[in-house]
């Protein structure tokens, strides 16, 4: 413990004196005192935070409650629709989860194989077998997330109140429709809302996948239009000579399985969804048969383009050659016949 510091009482009584004798006028309260704070900003000025938001950022107001597992498969395949760009549409019955092992096994294989080869022709790692998935779908929900996807246009809404701090309605009770924990309100523009139920709710708009929609469906999603790696899924799911021929024993034995091969035999191709567009079963065979890929597809477009030009070169000049042609037979003929006519008149002279 410290020692206490004694102090005389002479030299207490001369402290004591000499706070008396302050003025009042040097005592302030620290409630009156000033202190010195920066300027607001301009935009603090002219502009107000946003009212507080009643709901959480990453789960707005849905027209049907979120958590229900109806929902997220909703909510996934608006997503799966959105950024694949190439879907094939399969029916399947009654697959055994064998069967179902060994057809994955051997498509991972297969596309696989397109990945190396492609990397040893080009000397780069392609890696597009990776993001070639497998899914089983429920189709009534997939088909109302597609009529979503195609019909429902969320730029079209109207945007979100902003609030600003000049306007008198702008005050600390005013109350905004966009914060409120209700699903009315027709600023919501995700694919749950109520203005997506209502823009899709007309029983007249149908899609052409709607007549493919039933019964038991999987997809094979492609992260890129990619026909070298759709060929290799159609030689495995639904091989058809000679465009898309199964694998030999030899190549391929375990394709060759009976589990595969009674797998594959409850499996039929339905048609396919590329960059938006539909396609039947001709119509998916012929993107699959594109020789070189898009590549090849380019190459046979820029050919088709020089081919019409020199062609249209060839026409033009053809009709050029052709007059030059004509006036210089003729001129050959009256030239014939002028000659003609000159020894003509010299046989007349001479005789």
């Amino acid at each position: 413990m410290h020692p206490r510091v004694r102090r005389c009482p002479e030299c207490l009584r001369a402290i004591l004196l000499e706070v008396h004798r302050v003025p009042l006028s040097a005592c302030r309260y620290v409630s009156t005192a000033t202190a010195i704070a920066p300027a607001p900003s301009i935009e603090r000025l002219t502009t107000s935070n946003p009212p507080i938001a009643r709901y959480p950022p990453l789960q707005p107001p849905s027209h049907k409650p979120p958590e229900y597992r109806k929902s997220q498969l909703h909510r996934q395949y608006t997503s799966l629709l959105r950024s694949t760009p190439l879907m094939l549409f399969f029916q399947h019955s009654n697959l055994k989860s064998v069967e179902w092992m060994g057809i994955r096994r051997e498509l991972a294989e297969a596309i696989r194989k397109v990945d190396e080869a492609a990397a040893t022709a080009g000397g780069q790692d392609n890696t597009i077998a990776d993001g070639i998935k497998v899914q089983i779908i429920q189709t009534s929900i997939f088909a109302a997330a597609l009529r979503v996807v195609e019909y429902f246009r969320p730029e079209l809404q109207p945007k979100a109140t902003s609030p600003s701090s000049s306007d008198p309605s702008t005050q600390s009770s005013a109350v905004f429709s966009n914060n409120l924990p209700t699903p009315d309100d027709p600023t919501f523009t995700h694919g749950l809302s109520r203005a997506a139920h209502d823009a899709v709710d007309d029983k007249k708009l149908a899609h052409g996948l709607a007549p493919l929609l039933s019964g038991p469906l999987f997809l094979v999603t492609f992260p890129t239009v990619s026909p070298q790696h759709m060929k290799a899924v159609l030689s495995i799911l639904s091989p058809s000579a000679p465009e898309f021929p199964a694998p030999t024993r030899r190549a391929n034995p375990g394709y060759h399985d009976v589990t595969v091969q009674s797998g594959l035999q409850k499996l039929m191709l339905l048609g396919a969804r590329i960059e938006g567009k539909v396609f039947d079963l001709e119509g998916t065979k012929w993107v699959g048969s594109i020789e070189g890929g898009l590549d090849g597809l380019r190459g046979t477009l820029v050919a088709m383009l020089q081919g019409i030009g020199s062609n249209i070169t060839n026409t033009l000049e053809s009709a050029g050659k052709s007059l030059y042609f004509t006036m210089e037979s003729r001129r050959s003929m009256l030239e014939d016949e002028q000659k003609g006519a000159a020894e003509e008149n010299k046989r007349g002279k001479a005789s």
